[in-house]
């Protein structure tokens, strides 16, 4: 329980306001003791006076009029103590000196006295919750509790206006009962010492809590809105459910109430002539009202009774006021006017969980506090309520960043909201007029005047240039997050296109290229001048390149990447830049050329392609091999014409360019793979050269070699004559002869040997092989290649009789005779070995030769044989199954169509099946009556197999 001795929160502002009055034409009425409200259905608010003199008088609520007499009886000449409406049954409940009283509601006759019940003191109707639609009796019986001092008596009353009695309860109300509240099946009792409640259902009765202090009179009130009930302790409100249990926080109010009423999500208490509102939920104090009236006199209260209503009618003395609930939209405009943001966001946002307003209506609310903070120069939330709001348009702020008239002025919403803020200016002009109130306000309050210019804002007022930057960083901020909205085509174009402007103004190159490069909808015409002129070169062509305008892109990174180079080579003077100015090219100048590759390689524009190939070749040849080679471009550029562009002094490119038609775009053209192995060849040729100069420098400079060398690792990741190898070998293509009358001269002689082979010079590839290049293995599988005796023969002799005075290779000659003597002729071996050859080398190969060729012979004796005897053992077979003997009699018949043989010609299969000759002929020779394919599914019998 909250203690009573804190204070609640206040958070002031008009929830209430005074609606109306007595008409001045009513006279004078007596002082007021009870009071209650009802909305028929014709909309018609009827408003019932109980007064101390016994008067019931029945009065019409008009917003114009105010309150006008109806109608006025006389009870009894005691006072009414409480009035309740009965609306579903058009009746009145009354108590006066102990009795009850039942009035119709319209005409307030006749005035019927429920005799059976005396010395009631508290009335309570019953109040059905929308949980308990099923209890049976809610729609037109009414059900009411009363107190008869120590007792509880639970009556309902019948459609003939007489009481029954439900139930009597006596229960532990010593004290007596002073409060009553009937919820459903929950009656909650309050006395002197404590409250109960007791359940309708089951019949038991129970403390809920004690009261501390017995002088302090207990006080309920139903909050019919949530179907709760608020227990009174002193001055504070412990809001307790059906069940008797404490929901949410406690109220604690200023003072302890005279009386209290509902209105929304509100509640009302009077005291002391003062009407004070607060929140259910947060317990925060909302409104206080002066009640005008008699002093002295006590104030009543009455709300409408389903807790939604708009209405609270207060009565002191003789006079009644009654109180409107001023609408939400006023409420919000009234914080917005007093700078109370946050409020007013939290009651927007309260009445929509309340179901009283959309989420709409807030994202309206959030715009227009985001311009209220706009124009009050506090940028980030400004924007941070914008990001909040979903129906807030990105063009409403374009007129704060261009000047009108623009390209996108049509598109800017004339929504004014609600008029707190002043229309739209330029950044500039905002944050003008916002420095010029600061310096007002300081002037006032000097001048011991309050303004409502932030405290923050006078102590430290701002310069003019941070503030302006806030504002730009903000209004990047709120487009960066629009540019992720569906927008149409017209608002992302201004988004974009005025987010480079900001960009541009906070210089923010970065941000400038990363959206240029990106996919966006910034128009060309309108940044042109402003990237040209600014020097944001780079940012310009990457935009050209995103809206597809390549030549203009290729222009600019042309134009970059030569000043990148000459300014480079200017200030590479130092230590620290030896490596780059060797290489001579700078990490800028790489980016553009990078840039430019990348436009290229989807371009299908052959002359644009071949126009800029040069420049790119000059200082990346791998990326200008890309632009060449690229997969990216529907249509392939001529080859002809591409070779005829490339600069003959980069053979390296050609290279790669004739390298990729031929290998990954399968031409066929024997002229390209003539180009190819004849540039190939050169390299190859080249590339010994430097070796050999490398090895014996005579002077020349290793630092210009490695120069020359740059291209060649950076494109091909094989060493040429690895290339030239593989080529040579796998293309019949190219024309041998004219490569080889290039290499002729030089040391490339596997190289030859594969054109040799080419030109089907077998003598002379051997001799390449076996004699220049002493490769056994590449010489003997050339001979079993070429797959004559005479071929192994051939380079025997070229082991044993090597020319130009070279000694005899004895062990090659060994290795051949043992590899593959079989395909030698033994008596041609020893006519063809030399004098000089060791015996001991050669004798045990020769005794292997003799030995395999002995057996070669037998075993071809033996295969002879064996096929002789399989042969006569299978004419020996179909002899024996063509010599067998059938018997056939009067009762042989045709397995096939079962006709009767006798002297009928017939045939019988293999599988001993007998048939006509008609049928034999139909079958077949290879198919029988059971369906056997002989020549597929062959038939074997145990006497056909050979067993000799």
């Amino acid at each position: 329980m909250a203690n009573s001795k804190s204070k609640p929160k206040s958070h002031s502002r008009n929830v209430l306001q005074l609606f109306a009055g007595l008409n001045p034409s009513i006279p004078h009425l007596p002082p007021i003791r009870s009071i209650a409200i009802t909305s028929d259905s014709d909309s018609q608010t009827l408003v019932f006076v109980g007064t101390v003199s016994g008067d019931v008088i029945s009065l019409s609520l008009n917003p114009n009029s105010g309150l006008s007499l109806l109608l006025r009886v006389n009870i009894i000449g005691k006072p009414v103590t409480s009035i309740h409406v009965i609306s579903h049954i058009k009746k009145l409940i009354v108590l006066s000196d102990g009795f009850i009283y039942l009035l119709d509601l319209n005409s307030l006759e006749p005035v019927r006295k429920l005799s059976r019940l005396k010395n009631v003191n508290v009335v309570s109707k019953r109040f059905f919750s929308s949980l308990n639609n099923g209890i049976k009796g809610k729609e037109d019986g009414c059900f009411f509790a009363v107190a008869v001092g120590k007792k509880l008596v639970l009556l309902e009353l019948v459609l003939s206006g007489s009481p029954v009695i439900l139930k009597e309860v006596q229960g532990d109300f010593t004290d007596g009962i002073m409060c009553l509240s009937w919820v459903d099946d929950s009656v909650f009792v309050g006395t002197r010492t404590a409250y109960y409640l007791y359940s309708y259902a089951s019949g038991q009765c129970g403390v809920i809590f004690s009261l501390p202090d017995p002088s302090v009179l207990p006080r309920m009130k139903l909050l019919a809105k949530e179907c709760k009930v608020m227990l009174m302790v002193d001055n504070v409100g412990v809001i307790v459910d059906s069940e008797g249990r404490p929901v949410g926080g406690s109220l604690v109010f200023s003072e302890a109430p005279e009386t209290m009423a509902e209105i929304g999500a509100y509640v009302v208490v009077v005291r002391s002539g003062k009407l004070e509102l607060y929140h259910k939920k947060s317990g925060n104090y909302v409104q206080r009202v002066q009640i005008v009236g008699e002093v002295g006199s006590p104030c009543v209260v009455a709300d409408e009774e389903d807790g939604r209503g708009k209405l609270v009618v207060v009565a002191t003395g003789s006079k009644i006021m009654c109180y409107r609930k001023v609408p939400s939209e006023e409420q919000i405009k009234d914080l917005l006017r007093k700078k109370n943001f946050r409020e007013a966001i939290s009651l927007v946002e309260e009445l929509q969980n309340e179901g009283e307003m959309t989420r709409e209506t807030l994202s309206f609310v959030h715009a227009q506090v985001g311009f209220l903070l706009l124009f009050d120069l506090r940028f980030e939330e400004a924007v941070d309520h914008f990001l909040l709001s979903e129906t807030m348009e990105p063009s409403e702020l374009f007129p704060f960043i261009m000047r009108d008239p623009n390209r996108w002025s049509l598109l800017v919403p004339r929504n004014r909201y609600w008029g707190l803020h002043s229309p739209p200016s330029l950044l500039e002009k905002v944050v003008d007029d916002g420095l010029t109130g600061i310096q007002r306000a300081i002037f006032l309050k000097k001048a011991g005047v309050e303004t409502a210019v932030d405290d923050e804002f006078l102590q430290n007022p701002p310069s003019r240039a941070d503030l302006l930057e806030s504002a730009i960083k903000n209004m990047t901020r709120f487009l960066e997050a629009s540019r992720h909205k569906d927008l149409a085509p017209s608002v992302c174009e201004g988004v974009d296109t005025l987010l480079m402007y900001l960009y541009r103004a906070l210089n923010r190159v970065d941000d400038m290229e990363r959206l240029a490069s990106s996919d966006n909808s910034c128009v060309v015409e309108e940044l042109e001048s402003l990237l040209s002129e600014s020097g944001h070169l780079r940012a310009l062509a990457f935009l050209y390149a995103s809206k597809g305008m390549s030549s203009k892109s290729l222009s600019i990174w042309r134009v970059l990447a030569r000043n990148y180079s000459s300014s480079y080579l200017s200030d590479s003077h130092g230590a620290n830049h030896l490596q780059d100015t060797i290489n001579g090219i700078s990490s800028d100048q790489e980016t553009a050329v990078m840039e430019a590759s990348k436009i290229l390689e989807s371009s299908s524009d052959q002359e644009l392609v071949l126009q800029h190939l040069g420049w790119i070749a000059d200082i990346n040849q791998l990326l200008a091999v890309q632009v060449l080679v690229s997969e990216k471009r529907t249509d392939l550029l001529p080859p002809d014409e591409v070779i005829a562009a490339i600069d003959p002094r980069k053979v390296d490119i050609l290279l790669r360019y004739l390298q990729w038609l031929i290998e990954d775009q399968d031409s066929g053209d024997t002229r390209f793979h003539t180009t190819y192995a004849l540039l190939l060849s050169k390299s190859a040729v080249d590339a010994i050269e430097k070796e050999h100069v490398t090895q014996n420098p005579g002077g020349v400079n290793q630092k210009e070699i490695n120069i020359s060398d740059r291209g060649n690792n950076s494109i091909f990741d094989t060493h040429v004559r690895e290339r030239l190898q593989f080529f040579l070998q796998s293309s019949d293509l190219y024309d041998p002869e004219e490569v080889l009358d290039l290499v002729e001269g030089s040391k490339l002689w596997l190289e030859k040997a594969i054109l040799y082979r080419k030109l089907g010079q077998e003598t002379l590839v051997l001799q390449i092989l076996a004699l220049k290049l002493e490769d056994c293995e590449a010489a003997e599988q050339y001979c079993a290649e070429i797959g004559r005796p005479d071929a192994y023969m051939q380079l025997l002799e070229m082991y044993l009789e090597p020319m130009n005075g070279k000694e005899p290779m004895f062990k090659a000659a060994v290795r051949l005779l043992h590899n593959h003597g079989e395909m030698l002729d033994p008596l041609q071996v020893l006519e063809r070995l030399s004098p000089d050859m060791p015996l001991q080398l050669a004798s045990e190969t020769i005794l292997r030769m003799l030995r395999a060729r002995l057996h070669h012979h037998r075993q071809g004796q033996i295969v002879h044989n064996l096929s002789r005897a399989l042969d006569i053992d299978a004419n020996l077979a179909r002899f024996e199954e063509r010599s067998r003997h059938v018997l056939i009699n009067d009762e042989s018949v045709c397995d096939s169509c079962h006709a009767r043989l006798g002297t009928k010609l017939f045939a019988m299969y293999p599988d001993d099946t007998i048939v006509c000759y008609k049928c034999f002929r139909r079958q077949g020779e290879s198919t029988s009556v059971s369906g056997r394919d002989f020549k597929k599914d062959t038939l074997y019998k145990p006497g056909w197999l050979v067993t000799r």
